[in-house]
């Protein structure tokens, strides 16, 4: 007889050797070891048997799951605080440009000491003296009775003895003698405005004003201080007493009979004097604070992006771009300040002023722009991008090449390699601490300060580049530069 296949689940073995059934006190043969092969497909019409090893693939297929359903989360979560950094670097970014204005305002505007050394400097530029010429001239002369000096000089004449068709005929020279007196004036005055003197008497009059300039600008002032037609401007009656004077030196006798006149020389007008004042107090009551906030909400813009070196660079990128904009909106206003002066004003002169009292705005714009550059080119060579990488390559091998040349001389840096490297980041951290400090306090620091403040932390950071020896100190090579080929071994 044909032999019987035995019946699923009999526990007959499938060689027929021996009884199939387990005894009592037998224990079920172990299961096979997971096999690394992949499973048998299973007969048509059966369930697949699960392998022993799939327990943990079904654990990871779970965690992965897991991930996935969670980052659609992650990613609002990175959408949030990217659009949270990006409105916190554009109030940045016009804060900074009312922070210079602030600044400008309080420290220019309410300082008279400062006001007055902006202004020193103008006493010798020719454009201002020949305005000053130019005024003083015009008063001088309206006090001045040509006709009255005619008949004086025709009556000397006639007591002298001369014939009286030459008295008559002094009579017919007015228009000369004017002329010439007007010359003799003109001159007198150019020699008072270019002389030393002149310049001390501008201070006076510039430390005089400014407190109208300031009532002007920002309301303050006391009750004695007028500021009148929406103009500030010098008296320069003690310009035409010392040309008063001049003239009676010359031989001018009626020049002793010329009054005090107090005429003004005018600074600043605007129409819109009014409607400025409020904005200039209220910039000059932030002038000491809004700076410090602008820095605070940058600060905060860059801590809660999610790239934070990219943040840094658009925060920078933004305030530079707010200083340029600030200086194209000063050149643009140039211009509409001069098409809007009174007729008869001296255009080069109001253009000269103009530029005195911004210089020192301009030059803050400025000097803000190139920390924002600088901060932007920072940022991104510290950066993974090539370009960065491949600069702060070079300057490694650089380094390294002459430090490894001094080392073939017998340089020893002993404990200092060692200690350079451990607190390396913390040196960093110090120079950058140091070049801050010096910056912030230093008193109205210019684009070419922040060049060389610059300048010298690149130094810092080179140096102690040169001085890291790796953890080895002298007794290990020091540090290859990234990309350079490994020390052969014997």
């Amino acid at each position: 007889m044909a032999a019987t296949p035995p019946e699923p689940g009999s526990g007959e073995s499938a060689g027929g050797e021996g009884p199939g059934k387990a005894g009592p006190h037998e224990q079920p043969p172990a299961p096979p070891p997971p096999s690394d092969r992949p499973a048998t497909p299973p007969e048509p019409g059966r369930p697949p048997v699960a392998a022993a090893g799939d327990a943990d693939e079904v654990t990871r297929l779970h965690e992965r799951i897991a991930v996935l359903e969670a980052a659609p989360r992650r990613k609002e979560h990175h959408r949030w605080r990217t659009s949270g950094a990006v409105v916190l670097i554009v109030i940045t970014s016009l804060l900074s440009l009312l922070s210079v204005l602030a600044v400008w305002t309080s420290d220019f505007v309410g300082d008279t000491d400062r006001y007055v050394q902006t202004m020193a400097p103008l006493a010798t530029d020719p454009d201002i003296q020949q305005a000053v010429t130019n005024r003083v001239t015009t008063v001088v002369l309206e006090q001045i009775d040509v006709n009255a000096l005619v008949k004086q000089l025709s009556d000397a004449a006639a007591e002298q003895g001369v014939p009286q068709n030459a008295a008559n005929l002094i009579n017919n020279l007015s228009g000369p003698i004017k002329s010439g007196l007007t010359q003799l004036v003109s001159s007198t005055v150019n020699k008072v405005v270019t002389s030393d003197q002149f310049a001390t008497l501008w201070v006076d009059a510039n430390r005089a004003i400014h407190t109208a300039l300031d009532k002007a600008l920002t309301g303050k002032g006391g009750g004695a201080v007028k500021v009148e037609n929406n103009q500030v401007s010098i008296d320069i009656a003690p310009i035409v007493a010392k040309v008063k004077d001049e003239l009676v030196s010359a031989g001018l006798g009626p020049a002793a009979k010329i009054p005090d006149v107090h005429t003004n020389f005018v600074v600043f007008a605007s129409k819109d004097v009014g409607k400025v004042k409020t904005y200039f107090r209220l910039l000059e009551i932030m002038g000491a604070w809004l700076p410090i906030v602008t820095i605070l909400i940058g600060a905060g813009a860059v801590f809660l992006a999610v790239n934070r070196r990219r943040a840094l660079i658009g925060a920078a990128v933004g305030v530079a771009l707010a200083m340029l904009l600030l200086g194209i909106v000063l050149t643009v206003f140039r211009a509409f300040y001069l098409d809007h002066l009174p007729p008869g004003a001296n255009e080069a002169a109001a253009g000269t002023l103009y530029d005195t009292l911004i210089r020192f705005m301009r030059a803050t714009i400025r000097a803000v722009g190139a920390v924002a550059v600088v901060t932007a080119v920072g940022a991104f060579l510290i950066g993974p991008s090539r370009p960065a990488v491949a600069v702060r390559t070079a300057c490694r091998r650089i380094i390294g090449s002459l430090r490894g040349e001094l080392y073939s001389l017998g340089m020893k840096l002993g404990p200092v390699g060692r200690f350079v490297h451990r607190f390396k980041r913390w040196i960093g951290a110090a120079i950058l601490l140091v070049a801050a400090v010096i910056l912030a306090t230093w008193s109205y620091p210019t684009w070419a300060v922040v060049l060389w403040i610059t300048f010298f932390v690149a130094l810092g950071f080179a140096i102690r580049e040169f001085l890291d020896t790796g953890p080895g100190g002298d007794r290990a090579p020091p540090p290859a530069a990234p990309g350079a080929p490994p020390p052969a071994h014997a």
